[in-house]
């Protein structure tokens, strides 16, 4: 069976070596050692001022729309995973859905205005598949409008925009490093912020609230992340420029074959990290029979993003024309490390067949 993606794991034996450390020490949670190793070597191989590991990669999105004070409506978009959405539907504030630019996915930065009113607090954007958003033009709207700017980074790990680390952009960004992510800790994330005051509001915020093992600084949560995560990451850590590298022949190789179909139109300035490979079909009838022919073959690509978040049963939907377009149309193909290149070169050609077969 080949999913749309599978998870790297690192040698048996160099994660057990780092694991150890742990069962050494005796010290499994609450910020121990590999924790914090972990952070430094992120934060210097990422060029960040600083970086906050998590438990999962949802968490970091809750604990910023608390820790930046957000009420009322919060802007996103309506091409995301779900926990985009969830996230500010939670934490007690109303998401208002701006479409998609039809090419590049990320929200329609020149329709964004349009949606701010009197209860407006914030825009939480999503840089779709690693895809930047137009970080310049949004600042510039959240200035105008006293706004503050979160950045759902998920798919980022890596990935750079005019020179800078995607995590340097907005007031908090936030990643996933769950076990589909290019990067990962089994389940895991991380916050990113450059303001000194507010990273330290986050990260009180991340451990109940604590200051100091007997005080508590104000409102919190649990998000650590274990030191078996911890280890996870720091035994595959040796190994991201190499998985990067890697998925980035096999997007050649797909970009080279399906160049008749509408592919994911990168950023100006975007080092990316080729985190996914999403086509986009000119029909749902296409998609269906392209994912039914790839299906009997016990090839399973995967529907990122549907359907479109403004249809959720338990939030009041804007009319997103593009996402709900685009959602019915957009599949994402195998992509993984070491993918055997003969059977993704089957892939194409039953992809081909079938969608000359309509």
């Amino acid at each position: 069976m080949i999913n749309v993606t599978k998870t790297f794991l690192p040698p048996l034996e160099e994660y057990n070596v780092i694991l150890k450390r742990a069962w050494d020490a005796g010290w499994i949670t609450n910020r121990g050692t590999l924790v914090k190793e972990l952070e430094v070597k992120l934060k210097e191989y990422l060029k960040v001022p600083n970086i906050l590991a998590t438990t999962n990669g949802t968490l970091p999105l809750q604990i910023a729309i608390k820790a930046l004070g957000l009420k009322g409506e919060i802007i996103t978009t309506p091409f995301s995973y779900v926990a985009t959405t969830s996230s500010i539907v939670w934490e007690g504030c109303t998401p208002i859905f701006v479409d998609i630019h039809p090419e590049y996915l990320t929200i329609d930065e020149t329709k964004i205005e349009a949606a701010i009113t009197s209860k407006t607090t914030g825009i939480l954007a999503t840089h779709v598949f690693g895809n930047p958003c137009a970080v310049q033009e949004i600042e510039a709207i959240a200035k105008k409008h006293n706004l503050k700017v979160i950045y759902d980074a998920a798919h980022c790990f890596g990935v750079t925009y005019k020179g800078k680390s995607i995590f340097e952009y907005g007031d908090v960004s936030t990643c996933s490093f769950h076990a589909t992510k290019i990067f990962h800790t089994g389940e895991g994330g991380a916050l990113f912020c450059k303001n000194k005051v507010l990273f330290q509001k986050l990260y009180y915020h991340h451990n109940f609230g604590h200051n100091g093992p007997l005080d508590f600084y104000g409102l919190g949560i649990n998000a650590k992340m274990s030191e078996l995560q911890a280890a996870m990451g720091l035994a595959i850590f040796p190994y991201i420029e190499e998985i990067i590298e890697n998925r980035k022949h096999n997007v050649a190789l797909y970009e080279k074959e399906l160049y008749e179909f509408q592919l994911l139109k990168l950023r100006e300035g975007t080092e990316w990290n080729y985190s996914y490979f999403p086509v986009v079909f000119d029909t749902e009838e296409q998609l269906l029979k392209v994912t039914d022919s790839l299906n009997k073959k016990n090839i399973f690509p995967r529907r990122y993003f549907f359907p479109s978040l403004d249809s959720l049963p338990y939030v009041d939907g804007q009319d997103c024309p593009i996402s709900q377009s685009i959602s019915k149309r957009i599949l994402c193909f195998p992509l993984f490390y070491k993918m055997n290149v003969d059977i993704q070169k089957s892939i194409i050609q039953l992809i081909k067949r079938s969608e000359r077969c309509l």
